[in-house]
């Protein structure tokens, strides 16, 4: 794409995504994800109803009349938009790729934690760092993590989520909300994301696709794997064949859901056929 078509299709995923951000999702992420604490706002003076360990027992003595501290959620805090950009996530069979509902809920996420006056950070992994874009506020680095999200050709097409934890691990000391978006179609990565958890509010969301989840049978195939680049002939029509590739993607499948559960991280999966917005919202709701 030249920079002409890469600004239209940043505007466009900007006009949808900041109205769901804007209308859905600022205030349910609000409520899901909390501040580091309270701090102290003002006092006031005392109401029937209100708690009595809230009294402030110095200014009650000065006015000789009950007044209590009123406290507020200390809100700012920094989000991590890491994403799976290997090449298993340009697959898609009906109206969109992995990849472009990747981009959307990122986007999503990324308005609705600037609702919030949030820093957000990018990171982009294969089975290496393709690109750390480093926390920052406003508008403007929201659109440029989208553009990057757009355009970004990463140089493997290989997954390693483990690599990327480490990274993660690495260069956000302090807690961070962490949403990794993968079609998670790997393993090995449970004790990079039991440290990574202890520190950061977690969330893994895998996007996939229903063709992924069982193998047509549409007789001898020259099928090429996406991240290897490997080819081979697979004879479709074997019932055996079939079986063995369910079960290979059930059990990574399982593993994403074990895992993540072990590790206290949260976790929700959303097909590119359905709607994202609500699996979001279910999952936010359950947390809130």
């Amino acid at each position: 794409m030249d920079t002409k078509e890469i600004l239209k299709k940043v505007r466009k995923i900007e006009i949808k995504t900041r109205r769901l951000s804007d209308h859905i999702f600022s205030g349910e992420y609000h409520t899901s994800f909390k501040g580091r604490g309270m701090t102290f706002s003002e006092v006031r003076q005392y109401q029937f109803g209100d708690d009595v360990r809230a009294i402030d027992w110095n200014v009650t003595a000065r006015y000789n009349e009950p007044y209590i501290k009123v406290f507020e959620e200390e809100r700012e805090l920094t989000m991590m938009l890491m994403v799976d950009v290997s090449g298993s996530e340009s697959f898609g069979s009906q109206n969109a790729f992995k990849k472009d509902i990747v981009t959307e809920i990122a986007a999503t996420m990324a308005f609705s934690a600037t609702q919030n006056n949030d820093k957000i950070g990018l990171i982009l992994f294969s089975d290496q760092i393709e690109l750390y874009i480093p926390p920052k506020k406003g508008k403007s680095h929201v659109l440029r993590i989208i553009r990057e999200l757009i355009e970004f050709t990463p140089k493997s097409k290989k997954t390693d989520l483990a690599q990327a934890l480490k990274f993660l691990s690495g260069v956000q000391k302090k807690k961070a909300i962490v949403f990794l978006i993968s079609d998670f179609i790997t393993e090995g990565y449970e004790h990079t994301l039991k440290i990574a958890a202890k520190r950061h509010d977690v969330t893994g969301v895998r996007v996939y696709d229903h063709r992924e989840e069982q193998m047509p049978n549409l007789g001898i195939v020259n099928m090429t794997d996406a991240e290897t680049g490997e080819s081979v002939l697979v004879n479709t029509g074997s019932k055996q064949v079939r079986l063995q590739y369910e079960k290979y993607y059930q059990d990574k499948v399982k593993y994403f859901k074990e895992t993540f559960s072990r590790c206290g991280a949260g976790a929700v999966s959303t097909r590119t056929d359905e709607s994202y917005v609500t699996r979001l919202l279910g999952y936010f709701k359950a947390r809130a």
